[in-house]
């Protein structure tokens, strides 16, 4: 038996009621947040928004391992102390695997990154209308099939590993409801992403790519968080130019991306590359954002090296949506915010 998941819903006002000024409408009221450059995910509604949907049942971290580099140890500083405590117990350092196994309750975040499901609304409910389909070469956990089903979006997402897709579809036979599109993860490399979705024409393009090796997903060599980075960077682009093949004419592209730092601690200008590739693919840079996140345990961490560093802690990504095309066509084809 399916599990009955309340997704969030947004109902923005009628037309009628805006243009008659009933209530003055806000722009939040009119678009569920103001669309400015500026994205802040530690407001109080967007957190709570953010609970709402992962109450549903979203686990977007099933099918990836717990030993994942990025997020094991960002947690808020709390789960800092009580790993302190627990360490002055046994009387020698813990790794998180073994704090997490002593002490389930007081982890407070996954081993793994996890996709914001509102930045993930936000997009959809911008960028596209209800029917569109999204593609996803990236599609790695299943936050973003999910959220496009109960926007009434399609949804086709490649991921490499079988371990992943069958986590996401596990999901998603749980969580469906009646008159959703149901999602489609399909096993296969990015970089042949258009024979992994024969005949796909989208109506978005939306992603979240590795950050190069920050985030090691695998042990296959096709996997590009375990390339060096000219490698990486090489393939990476041959993705873009591929998926952005499948993306209909006057059509938009959101990747949200962060830079990375080499070996140096110098930074590579990743989302300078991603926005170049996307040139050179044919689809020119239209909109870009900032998205702040959480800062769990970046004050610990900054704090511990700043001395020796002198490196800013990072807590945003950069939001980054493109055109392929016309931009007032492709605003057309996404009609009014639903």
């Amino acid at each position: 038996m399916t599990k009955k998941a309340n997704f969030p819903t947004f109902a923005p006002l009628s037309p009628s009621m805006i243009i008659s000024g009933g209530g003055n409408p806000s722009l939040a009221d009119r678009y569920l947040s103001v669309p400015f450059s500026l994205l802040d995910a530690r407001t109080g509604w967007w957190r709570e928004r953010k609970a709402a949907w992962l109450a549903t049942g979203i686990q977007s971290e099933l099918g990836r391992s717990s030993q994942l580099l990025f997020a094991a140890s960002a947690q808020p500083p709390a789960t800092y102390a009580a790993k302190n405590a627990f360490e002055a117990t046994i009387g020698r350092k813990a790794t998180w695997a073994e704090f997490a196994q002593a002490h389930p309750e007081k982890v407070k975040q996954q081993g793994t990154s996890v996709f914001d499901p509102v930045l993930c609304e936000l997009v959809y409910r911008w960028f596209s209308a209800p029917g569109h389909l999204v593609v996803d070469p990236f599609s790695g956990g299943s936050v973003r099939g999910i959220v496009a089903a109960a926007t009434g979006r399609e949804y086709a997402g490649v991921d490499l590993r079988a371990e992943q897709i069958e986590a996401n579809r596990a999901q998603w036979a749980d969580l469906c409801q009646p008159g959703m599109p149901s999602p489609r993860w399909v096993q296969g490399d990015a970089l042949a992403v258009r024979q992994a979705l024969p005949g796909t024409q989208a109506d978005l393009l939306f992603s979240c790519p590795p950050y190069g090796s920050l985030e090691r997903y695998s042990d296959d060599k096709a996997d590009l968080s375990t390339m060096r980075y000219p490698r990486f960077l090489h393939t990476y682009r041959q993705i873009i130019k591929e998926s952005v093949a499948m993306l209909r004419q006057d059509r938009f592209a959101c990747f949200v991306v962060g830079d990375i730092r080499d070996t140096q601690g110098l930074y590579r200008g990743f989302v300078s590359d991603t926005i170049a590739a996307f040139r050179d693919a044919g689809a020119r840079l239209y909109n870009e954002a900032i998205l702040v996140t959480q800062s769990g345990s970046l004050p610990i961490r900054v704090g511990r090296g700043f001395d020796i560093s002198r490196k800013l802690g990072k807590t945003h990504q950069q939001v980054l949506v493109f055109v392929k095309g016309d931009p007032k066509r492709a605003t057309a084809a996404c009609g009014a915010v639903r």
